[in-house]
């Protein structure tokens, strides 16, 4: 294997379909590939075309035959309950194989689509690979999502089986999802025939005769009667499954990822990006509705044949900021995968890393930053507590795996602070300003990706061509559209500014507030900031920061806000206009860690909004609107 960046890049780059093909000697194929690229096929050509597979087989059965079926797969975790469950790779087999038995005696067949609607469980995996298994197409959908947001999924899926569980747990609450189900199912105009619904004994729920069955029951039964369902062959290019990401308004959009290019680019991530071993023990504390738990809890770890974490708890409150060093100390993690949000809510609480020094973390090698900017603060903290390199990276549910990082397993490159690292191979970065031209380094602008995109990324929208042309390829022809902003440097690495929506003009000045964040990061009392433009009708927009402090701040609001305002003007200059810093008790945040800086501004501006499918906990929009109106943004009728 190569070990060096930028020869990797280069030979991507002297021979895409090259590159992939000897990428693709991983994967375990039924039939391989006529044509390792076709640019004739889809919007922008389709990879593997031509080859027949199966992605559970090479992520279960493929393990067990090669005689590793005692190696442990799925370590569950879940501090909420109080259970360590673990499974090995023949007990995956059993579970995964037994659950698509009962999913085709339920009519479910190759092409029908599957909600999966179910908290941190071992299940969701198990529901997942089963689909793989015999060809479904699952969907996964954020457990206890609300009912309407569920029902437009499960009618814009045609979905015709749901499987999900009578609750979910948080640290302080139970969250019934059964009537969430139902009340969807009536909402839909498109009806599934039949569910399996998890009981869990915090909370079971009453069954619906001759719609619903009991998942443990069912799938007991075909476990005790030996049945292993047979993988079924599908195409490379066939979906394999259906994530939908919403934003904050409008009909939620269908991400298709396909079986074949999927698994070529996710296997290549973990040894050349993520520098696993399959004798590794991987955790990314994400959840399974989001693209991180489908690449990096499901289904890389498993194509690498290591073994992944599912994790139901929370990094703070399950039962305090040491929840993670726990998890890393019991089961000898050796790469941690996730938000920054999660990393400043435990600075938050606990600033000194006190807590750090009661476990042993000596197995954790890297810590992987990614879902939302990597503020310098929160970088440096880790690195200084952990002791191990922090590498933040870059990419969307569209591409399903890095278009930018540090990719570990070439050459550790030279970490820069706010910068997600350097191109991975497959993607051509550029910077183009509004009219399609490309900017010098350094220069802020629209950041795209040539086409073809690589193996994975997404071939379209679910039913929605005319929209997926649209909304990512129209707009620079040639190019796909990331709807980021930022800047690549001289030495080619890139900084993600601002999502293109929060790139603001001040009296004809374009202005990130991701570089504000940045600096407003910096002051010793911050935990985590927000900053958003708000319309201003003499200059166009003014940027208004929003800030929670650590715990243990003492320091009055008025002085804090005052040293806030000069920071950014000393790091920025008088051109950014920040006059103005709120301190709020919390950010809203979608349940990945986003902060829903567009719903911010549009309280801010008086438009109108609708409350975000994925947001955390609602009150604080109204915590929001009421600190605002308290600092006199808003009008306090």
């Amino acid at each position: 294997m190569q070990t060096n960046y930028k020869d990797v890049y280069a030979n991507w780059q002297q021979d895409p379909e090259a590159f992939w093909q000897k990428a693709a000697e991983n994967i375990d194929w039924v039939e391989p590939a006529t044509q390792i690229f076709n640019p004739e096929k889809g919007a922008y050509g389709r990879w593997f075309d031509g080859a027949v597979c199966n992605t559970c087989a090479n992520c279960v059965d493929r393990h067990v035959e090669a005689g590793r079926g005692d190696k442990l797969a799925i370590i569950y975790d879940s501090p909420v309950t109080e259970q360590v469950q673990k499974y090995t790779y023949n007990d995956l087999l059993q579970e995964v194989g037994a659950l698509a038995s009962v999913m085709q005696d339920n009519g479910v067949v190759k092409g029908d689509r599957v909600i999966i609607y179910l908290p941190m469980v071992p299940q969701a995996v198990f529901s997942m690979l089963a689909c793989a298994r015999i060809g479904a197409i699952h969907s996964v959908v954020f457990g206890g999502f609300a009912a309407q947001e569920l029902a437009t999924r499960i009618e814009d899926a045609g979905a015709n089986f749901i499987i999900s569980a009578s609750c979910g747990i948080e640290p302080a609450r139970v969250v019934p999802y059964k009537p969430l189900l139902d009340e969807a199912i009536k909402l839909s105009s498109h009806k599934p025939s039949n569910c399996l619904i998890l009981q869990r004994e915090q909370h079971p729920c009453e069954l619906i005769a001759g719609r619903d069955s009991d998942y443990l029951e069912a799938v007991g039964t075909a476990k005790t009667a030996g049945r292993v369902s047979d993988c079924v062959p599908v195409a490379a290019t066939d979906p394999l499954y259906i994530l939908y990401t919403s934003g904050t308004t409008g009909q939620p959009k269908g991400v298709v990822r396909d079986n074949g290019g999927h698994m070529v680019a996710l296997s290549w991530t973990m040894d050349n990006h993520y520098d696993i071993k399959p004798d590794d023990v991987f955790w990314a504390a994400s959840d399974v509705g989001w693209v991180v738990g489908h690449s990096y809890i499901c289904y890389a770890p498993l194509l690498h044949g290591c073994t992944t974490v599912v994790y139901e708890g929370k990094p703070v409150g399950t039962p305090d900021a040491g929840a993670f060093w726990r998890v890393i100390h019991d089961h000898k993690v050796a790469a941690l995968f996730t938000a920054p949000t999660a990393f400043r809510a435990i600075k938050k609480v606990d600033p000194t890393g006190e807590l750090i020094k009661q476990y042993d973390l000596s197995s954790l090698r890297t810590l992987f930053l990614a879902g939302e900017r990597s503020d310098t603060t929160t970088i440096e903290w880790a690195e200084s507590h952990l002791k191990c390199p922090v590498i933040d990276h870059w990419w969307q549910t569209e591409t399903g795996w890095p278009i930018s990082g540090i990719p570990v397993g070439i050459g550790l490159l030279p970490v820069k602070y706010g910068s997600p690292g350097v191109p991975m191979p497959g993607y051509d970065i550029q910077v183009l300003d509004d009219e399609g031209h490309p900017l010098p380094p350094g220069q802020l602008g629209n950041i795209v990706c040539k086409l073809p995109l690589p193996p994975s990324a997404f071939p379209t929208l679910w039913n929605a061509e005319e929209r997926f042309l649209k909304a990512y390829l129209s707009e620079f022809p040639g190019y796909y559209a990331t709807a980021d902003a930022g800047i690549i440097d001289e030495d080619g690495y890139l900084f993600i500014m601002a999502r293109t929506d929060d790139i603001i003009n001040v009296a004809g000045h374009r202005l990130s507030t991701g570089a504000m964040e940045e600096v407003l990061g910096t002051h010793p009392d911050i935990a985590e900031t927000a900053v958003v433009g708000l319309a201003d009708s003499l200059k166009g927009q003014l940027p208004v920061g929003f800030y929670v402090t650590n715990d243990g701040c003492t320091k009055a609001p008025e002085a804090l806000q005052a040293e806030l305002v000069q920071f950014v003007r000393d790091a920025i200059g008088p051109v950014a206009a920040f006059k103005m810093a709120i301190e709020v008790e919390r950010l809203p945040k979608t349940r990945s860690g986003k902060v829903l800086r567009g719903t911010i501004q549009k309280i801010g501006d008086g438009t109108e909004w609708k409350m975000p499918a994925a947001i955390d906990d609602p009150e604080i929009l109204i915590e929001i609107e009421a600190a605002m109106k308290s600092a006199g943004v808003l009008d306090k009728e």
